[in-house]
């Protein structure tokens, strides 16, 4: 469950970013490591529907997300009142992305992509992608991508369907809650 909470905190990244719309972002205070996670490296298959809440500055909205994986492929979608603003696939070479009009460039599939597999993927196939000078620190509920002791990106889990993740670095948070997506009838 704890799994199905972190994937939904990377859907709520995603949303996050398309709330983005309006607000104006700064320049990053540290640039984050990229992760680009084998899809096959979470170890189970995903699928999950979210409701993302992100706030920067004193920006909030509200998005809803799908996100399935397995093996082969991360599939994730984001809408916002109902259109959808980006889709992204991922399948451990390639990210491919679909991104509505009114989504705003500082939307960043690879940024939504590294957020999700920081939220959900075990904790070594994070740490073996890490650079030099990256840690990743576990405690209880709470998640830290850290350099020089110092955290920039923090994932705290509140229970099996909740998790807020705060981007130190860039100056946003997202709250995600998850539940497990309903297969539909053949």
């Amino acid at each position: 469950m704890q799994r199905l909470i972190a994937r939904a905190l990377l859907l709520a990244g995603v949303l996050l970013l398309a709330a983005c719309a309006g607000a104006r972002l700064r320049p990053p205070a540290m640039a984050l490591p990229p992760l680009q996670l084998a899809p096959a490296a979470l170890g189970h298959p995903l699928a999950l529907q979210q409701r993302l809440v992100f706030r920067y500055g004193n920006h909030r909205s509200t998005l809803d997300a799908l996100l399935e994986a397995d093996a082969d492929e991360v599939r994730l979608a984001v809408q916002a009142l109902g259109q959808t603003g980006v889709t992204l696939r991922w399948d451990g070479r390639t990210l491919q992305q679909q991104r509505a009009p009114w989504l705003p460039p500082q939307v960043r599939a690879e940024r939504v992509l590294d957020d999700l597999q920081f939220a959900l993927w075990p904790a070594a196939a994070v740490r073996a992608a890490l650079p030099e000078g990256w840690t990743l620190t576990e405690h209880d509920a709470t998640r830290q991508l850290e350099h020089a002791g110092r955290p920039w990106l923090v994932l705290e889990r509140h229970d099996a369907t909740q998790q807020t993740l705060r981007n130190l670095a860039e100056g946003y948070a997202l709250d995600i809650e998850s539940a497990p997506l309903e297969s539909s009838p053949p």
